[in-house]
């Protein structure tokens, strides 16, 4: 078994650069959309900062949601800021934080998460709201014109276990206001994962990959390729839609060290691209 990773893992690397060789030669053929590989944070959840940063470094992305643990709510604008400034002075991109919770149908609560989102350099929030809040949140989507993915959980979410449970509520909102697909919890519902990529179209804000190695429990989850969740098919849906958003691993398993995992899991999804491309 071991072997035979080793050797798979090999070829992806040539598989790679096959790839890119053929696509620097099809000329007459439109590029396939680019899909951008980051990192959720939250598998990072047991590591300081700068250790987190130094992970996502060595895991060759520069795509980043920050989980709270990385900068916390409670911070000041000036705390904020500088931690913000680690992850930019190190070359990441924040593309999002989260998730966070907003089921305080209050403007003063919901508006100090806006805030926190603002000066943390975050243009996009994950959140797991409440159908009560959801109205609220959208006027502070219009005022800060930050964008927010709505994170389905699966079968123990009173509120939105399944991305259709999301996408019933947010018709007719403002295009900001969307999904972000956690496919594991997805799986869970018993939902169809790549359908429902498929159905949620534009409102696919972000995404959350994982892999599971069975579809009804929770703690089957493991490093992605390793289980049955139908990476291909989502990655092939991605790109027939031309999703401009990020797909981040959220790895929540193993957390005392989770980089190992980490990188056997973008190997495999990079591995997975390289062959669809080429």
């Amino acid at each position: 078994m071991s072997m035979n990773r080793r050797g798979f893992m090999s070829n992806t690397a040539g598989l790679a650069g096959l790839a890119r060789i053929s696509l620097a030669r099809a000329d007459n053929n439109p590029k396939p959309a680019e899909i951008k590989l980051g990192v959720a944070s939250y598998s990072l959840r047991k590591l300081p900062r700068s250790k987190a940063i130094a992970i996502i470094k060595e895991l060759g992305t520069p795509y980043v949601n920050i989980k709270e643990f990385h900068l916390r709510y409670s911070s000041t604008p000036e705390e904020l800021a500088a931690g913000r400034k680690e992850f930019e002075d190190a070359g990441l991109q924040i593309v999002g934080g989260g998730t966070i919770s907003l089921n305080k149908d209050e403007d003063a609560d919901i508006g100090k998460y806006f805030e926190y989102a603002r000066i943390s350099g975050m243009p996009l929030m994950v959140i797991a709201p409440t159908r009560k809040t959801l109205p609220r949140i959208e006027k502070f989507v219009k005022t800060y014109n930050i964008k927010v993915a709505i994170h389905n959980h699966g079968p123990e979410d009173k509120n939105f276990p399944a991305p259709q449970d999301v996408l019933k509520a947010v018709r007719g909102m403002d295009p900001r206001v969307g999904l972000c697909i956690d496919v594991g919890h997805t799986a869970r519902t018993g939902a169809d994962v790549v359908g429902s990529i498929a159905q949620a179209g534009s409102r696919l804000l972000d995404m959350h990959m994982k892999d599971l190695r069975s579809f009804s429990a929770k703690e089957s989850q493991c490093v992605v390729g390793e289980g049955i969740m139908p990476v291909v098919g989502i990655f092939k849906q991605l790109m027939k839609m031309n999703y401009p958003g990020y797909v981040n691993l959220e790895y929540e398993i193993n957390a005392d060290d989770p980089l190992p995992g980490m990188k056997q899991s973008f190997a495999y999804m990079r591995g997975v691209l390289a062959g669809l491309k080429g």
